[in-house]
């Protein structure tokens, strides 16, 4: 896990890649469940769709810690320096966005009076006493910074690729260790 093409540690990638897994399983599921009448399948995809945000949540705090004490590795050596700063940008906003998005989540939850019950088992305080107009408020503010999530996460999908595909670099190999040119044959 040493060489140039992977320098972040094994638990940043881990948490990565967990991160991905659950936002690519919680963004479809808040469409679908959003499209359905109410019923008792939209208030249990509801609930695992608040499940998925909780953890996503939890995992993004101990990201953004790990990444305090962790700082990631240096830049691939001849990237210019606008891509460097377009990919510190955007890391910074995906992290806000993981910690946001879920915050959302729970103050539209808290506002429209459905409580958070984390699994099943643990109800999450309110953050604010039900008020129904805010609770639609925040039902955008919550889909709109998703929508901004997913652009985001193209954006970085597709940079990745390019980065693989076109300049041929170490960028993807420092998250995907397998693809690191030193583990090609």
């Amino acid at each position: 896990m040493n060489t140039a093409a992977s320098e972040y540690t094994r638990t940043a990638i881990t948490l990565h890649w967990l991160i991905a897994l659950l936002i690519f399983c919680a963004f479809p599921l808040g469409i679908y469940m959003h499209e359905l009448p109410f019923s008792p399948k939209q208030l249990r995809l509801v609930s695992y769709h608040k499940w998925l945000g909780v953890t996503i949540f939890m995992l993004a705090l101990a990201r953004v810690a790990w990444r305090l004490r962790h700082p990631a590795p240096p830049p691939v050596a001849g990237l210019p320096a606008w891509q460097r700063l377009a990919s510190i940008a955007t890391h910074h906003l995906l992290y806000l966005l993981l910690l946001v998005i879920p915050l959302s989540g729970w103050l539209m939850s808290s506002a429209k009076g459905v409580p958070t019950v984390y699994l099943g088992l643990v109800q999450l305080p309110d953050l604010l006493d039900k008020d129904k107009a805010l609770g639609e408020l925040l039902a955008g503010v919550h889909m709109g910074l998703n929508l901004a999530l997913a652009a985001l996460v193209l954006l970085h999908s597709a940079a990745a690729l390019k980065h693989f595909f076109i300049d041929r670099d170490e960028v993807l190999g420092r998250m995907i260790p397998l693809l690191a040119k030193g583990s090609r044959r």
